[in-house]
């Protein structure tokens, strides 16, 4: 199975993938997460240009949209291993939310691995800015809230459950899992 969690910045993805990850271990599941962008060369440039004050640019989201395509080739074969669980935070639907011309990402991103289970976490742009590092140009409530509104439109083409991620880590956590559950046989009603 093919988990991707998505939400806006200081949603919890990182902490909510690591209590999954340990979860689904602890049941017995093979386990394997990823992120976006990877530790690849081509993950390490996308960091660095996302940190630029020039990031939001129509000529630097071109190169982006390139190099965040060419970044998950690299993650490819590991999204067809059928005897793991594959975790990732963020997939190509964060550059279909995040940057403007949605149709040619949709044409760089054809070969990219749909999601078995979306799993968007919901945040609002103020509680988002609150949370967030202050380390990229992204991190502005005007441009968190169109991408807010963009993830809830997206949620609808695609098997999703949509996490209200103002709440605790633990009981995020407890949603999260009573969402994954059923998709894997397992008792949603049995989880705390």
């Amino acid at each position: 199975m093919y988990i991707v969690f998505e939400g806006i910045d200081g949603a919890g993805k990182t902490t909510q993938i690591q209590m999954l990850a340990e979860w689904l271990e602890a049941n017995g599941f093979r386990v394997e997460t990823l992120r976006e962008p990877t530790d690849s060369k081509v993950g390490v440039l996308i960091r660095e240009i996302l940190q630029q004050p020039d990031a939001q640019t129509e000529e630097v989201q071109r190169i982006l949209g390139l190099l965040f395509a060419a970044d998950r080739l690299f993650i490819m074969d590991r999204l067809e291993d059928e005897s793991k669980i594959i975790i990732s935070d963020r997939s190509f639907l964060s550059s279909l939310v995040y940057q403007d011309d949605a149709e040619w990402i949709e044409v760089l991103n054809r070969y990219a691995k749909r999601p078995d289970l979306l799993i968007l976490l919901d945040l609002d742009a103020k509680t988002s800015v609150a949370r967030a590092s202050g380390e990229d140009t992204f991190e502005n409530e005007e441009l968190l809230t169109e991408v807010r509104q963009k993830y809830l439109n997206l949620a609808e083409d695609y098997t999703c459950e949509i996490i209200d991620a103002t709440n605790g880590p633990n009981k995020v956590s407890s949603d999260i899992k009573k969402a994954v559950a059923p998709y894997l046989g397992i008792c949603p009603d049995c989880i705390r």
